[in-house]
């Protein structure tokens, strides 16, 4: 039986979000991410891209490539929300589907076409995304992985495409060995040593040739530049873990500062555990001191999403790791072990007054946004981004972002 494999992925999501709050960003270059020099750029509109910007570029470089864009630190409550809306309709939608980040998908329709055409279903999905969410997206399809992702990147903006079975390799033949996805800079580079350009030459090419220059990836880009991809659909699972990092415009030795972010932070993480009904057993600090090296301590817990637990916890690592005195690079908090589950009131600890409190802010975060309400010892530090742009480590309680 013939593989069918779907690559849904939405287009320029993080832009394509704020849009849908704020319309005077359409047709305008937009960048998301770090606003610092430091930072860099997580997405960007494709207007953007036409002045050569593209993630993980640095911000200083981007903001010298389109002085005129639009510069957004980015919101991860909003983000996360819309990929829940969409996860929602391709999961009531399909039989198989794989979420590989906040915004990409694989489906597997194979058999389908027994009963009701794929294509055809697959494009249903499409509209049904676009039009309950307001969101573009694109999708590719084919009998693998692999060309169905080339297959999407081809056919955005808001678009789909399909490659028929036996079509494979030339469709892959003309286009550049860039498109391959798992060819980075560097493997690009010495690839064009070699005189390759595009997919057709390394179709031509002896594999064990690349195998000698790139070891076992070279293999593996063989493959790939000749369709060939037999890796399965792994079935959607919640993250175990959500964390959040702060890299600092200048490197501080703030002690008060540094304790208010971390506040912020373990705050802003325990109301996305009690939003994903979800609890920890585990906390952990990290410090990066100006020197690079880099510090961590965790410690088990009994499970909780309370705020009065878990940051009186990060607070008490922080004290225990930093112990150098030396100017701070990047702090960050990481909730760990996590189970379904919602907050188990103590019964000789917690006030019914502090149940309301959490109850209370946590309706005013769902309607005005995540950072909308907080306690103020962490006020100070409201202006932490609610994604990390310098890792491109996803909201809380989604699949880790591809690179």
């Amino acid at each position: 039986m013939e593989r069918v494999i779907i690559h849904m992925d939405l287009d320029t999501f993080f832009v394509s979000c704020e849009r849908l709050m704020d319309s005077s960003l359409i047709d305008k270059p937009v960048l998301i991410g770090g606003t610092s020099d430091r930072g860099v750029v997580a997405s960007c509109s494709y207007e953007a891209r036409m002045f050569g910007i593209h993630s993980a570029m640095p911000m200083k470089l981007a903001r010298q490539l389109c002085p005129e864009a639009i510069i957004i630190r980015g919101n991860a409550g909003s983000y996360t929300k819309k990929s829940e809306e969409v996860t929602h309709i391709i999961r009531e939608s399909v039989p198989i589907y794989e979420k590989t980040s906040i915004d990409e998908f694989y489906i597997d329709m194979t058999g389908v076409d027994r009963f009701y055409n794929s294509l055809q279903l697959a494009t249903e999905v499409r509209q049904r995304i676009t039009k309950e969410t307001g969101l573009p997206i694109s999708f590719g399809m084919s009998e693998n992985k692999t060309v169905s992702k080339v297959a999407t990147n081809e056919a955005k903006p808001d678009n789909q495409k399909r490659i028929a079975y036996g079509q494979e390799k030339s469709f892959l033949a003309p286009l550049s060995v860039k498109k391959i996805p798992m060819i980075g800079d560097k493997t690009y580079q010495k690839l064009l040593h070699l005189g390759v350009r595009k997919i057709e030459t390394i179709q031509q090419m002896d594999y064990r040739l690349l195998e000698k220059v790139l070891g076992k990836n070279g293999i593996m880009i063989w493959q790939k530049a000749n369709g060939i991809d037999n890796s399965p659909i792994i079935p959607y699972s919640e993250r175990k873990s959500v964390s959040t990092e702060r890299t600092f415009d200048k490197d501080t030795i703030d002690v008060k500062k540094l304790k208010g972010i971390l506040f912020a932070m373990a705050e802003n993480l325990a109301f996305q555990l009690r939003r994903g009904n979800k609890l920890t057993a585990c906390v952990a600090v990290k410090v990066r001191y100006s020197d690079f090296n880099t510090y961590s301590m965790q410690s088990r817990i009994p499970y909780t999403s309370a705020d009065h637990i878990l940051i009186s916890r990060v607070l008490e690592l922080f004290d225990k790791l930093y112990g150098k005195r030396l100017l701070v690079r990047l702090i960050g908090v990481r909730f760990s072990h996590l189970v379904e589950g919602g907050y188990q009131i103590n019964l000789f600890e917690d006030s019914q007054e502090l149940i309301n409190l959490y109850s209370a802010m946590d309706k005013i975060r769902n309607k005005h946004g995540d950072r909308s309400v907080m306690c103020a010892a962490g006020f100070d530090a409201r202006t932490i981004s609610r994604f990390n742009p310098f890792t491109g480590e996803p909201p809380p309680l989604l699949p880790n972002r591809r690179s």
